[in-house]
């Protein structure tokens, strides 16, 4: 056998990210078609081929030669063996790191950057991924698309690392998370399944203040990234840019923002799995099959009000005002950046055309938050050195329900 056969059968989706997904003592997952191919038999009839099928990661997530190139100086098993392998290795402890987060913090080290580098790239290297670059760059040459992934590779780092960062708990939901062949999943709820942004290879663009980037961590875990704009006012469009849009940057993280401790119930479960397998490409995988069918709990024309339209979101209660970083002393000199990664003479700086109404609209949506889910956290962060408390004391409740508004700005769905 020719060395580099390993090389030829290419996983867009890791056989180690997979395994997470299985069942304790397990070695294999329900794997669905969800466009099966037709099979016509001796006498001419047209038949749909099996569409469920029980097996190992092997054969899951995988297609003959996807990565396969003719790019000067990059022999055809660089790409998966070399660019993707050195990802995958950083890429295995980091997701470990935050399926297990919580407080007093650990040691982080590298995660961060490594699970972003590896979440982006993720998102790059599926067959919907790699689709969405060709006509991005109005190319169909496999050299020009792959090419332009590997230089993309960190597209969506800066923005991701500004988002508020919540990791959510299925572990008292009987069903837990399905994974499809476009594992970091977009859902934006102005952008429906059958709008534009939506359609084919097309997902709503990160940098939309509605958008939340959805990645299973585990059978258990998910974690949940939404742009801080959308947090503290989700009664503007859901389809405008965030502040600073412009992903090529660097950006400031927090881990003590990280929001821990979020319980799923089913229902919430079945609706995130419900979104994760509408934006698939063609299949999705499970522990369990009846996992697979999530449409036979959620309606797809709820799409925009899941969890009360707040399904995905952060509890708004732990967020916090400002956020400007300040550094300096040594022989780099000093410098600043604020909580959306704009720098001193951006005549943003700190303030911006959103600030005034952020003001105005977070307390108003803390108060909402309060109302619709009761004085019990559904996210918490770490608080003066400590995480914190798991509900809100009688005061502290009355004190969030007061901010509500009256009469709330008609949301556009």
């Amino acid at each position: 056998m020719d060395n580099n056969d390993e090389y030829k059968n290419h996983h867009y989706v890791p056989q180690w990210y997979q395994k997470k997904f299985m069942l304790p003592g397990e070695s294999e997952l329900f794997y669905l078609d969800m466009k099966p191919n037709f099979a016509i038999d001796s006498k001419g009839n047209k038949h749909q081929k099996r569409s469920l099928w029980k097996q190992g990661s092997k054969k899951c997530f995988v297609e003959e030669d996807l990565y396969t190139t003719k790019i000067p100086n990059i022999k055809p098993e660089d790409i998966e063996k070399h660019f993707f392998g050195q990802i995958d290795v950083k890429g295995k402890p980091a997701v470990e790191y935050f399926e297990d987060f919580d407080y007093p913090l650990k040691t982080w080290g590298t995660s961060l950057e490594d699970i972003l580098v590896y979440m982006s790239a993720q998102k790059l290297r599926t067959p919907k991924g790699l689709s969405f670059l060709s006509n991005k760059i109005g190319s169909t040459n496999k050299d020009d698309i792959l090419s332009t992934m590997i230089g993309l590779s960190r597209l969506h780092a800066a923005i991701w690392t500004e988002c508020v960062w919540l990791i959510a708990d299925a572990s008292q939901s009987e069903t837990k998370f399905i994974i499809s062949d476009h594992p970091v999943t977009v859902y934006n709820r102005e952008c429906g399944p059958s709008s534009q942004s939506c359609r084919e290879s097309n997902d709503p663009d990160i940098w939309l203040q509605g958008t939340h980037t959805i990645f299973p961590l585990s059978l258990d875990k998910v974690l949940i990234l939404t742009n801080l704009s959308w947090v503290r006012n989700p009664y503007q469009k859901a389809t405008d840019l965030r502040p600073n849009s412009n992903p090529f940057r660097n950006a400031i993280f927090r881990f003590t923002d990280v929001q821990v401790r979020r319980h799923l119930d089913e229902q919430e479960v079945r609706e995130i799995n419900f979104i994760i397998k509408n934006r698939a490409r063609r299949f999705v995988a499970a522990a369990k099959s009846e996992w697979l069918y999530p449409e036979k709990y959620i309606s797809k024309s709820n799409w925009n009000n899941y969890g009360h339209g707040y399904l995905l979101m952060p509890d708004p209660r732990a967020i916090h005002w400002g956020g400007t970083i300040i550094w300096g002393g040594g022989p780099g000199g000093y410098g600043s950046m604020d909580e959306y990664g704009r720098l001193p003479g951006d005549p943003d700086f700190e303030g911006g055309s959103n600030k005034d109404m952020e003001y105005k609209t977070l307390p108003w949506f803390q108060g909402e938050f309060a109302e619709l889910f009761g004085p019990y956290r559904r996210g918490r962060c770490m608080q003066t050195l400590e995480i914190e408390k798991e509900r809100d004391s009688d005061d502290s409740h009355k004190y969030h329900l007061d901010l509500k508004k009256k009469k709330y700005k008609d949301r556009k769905k």
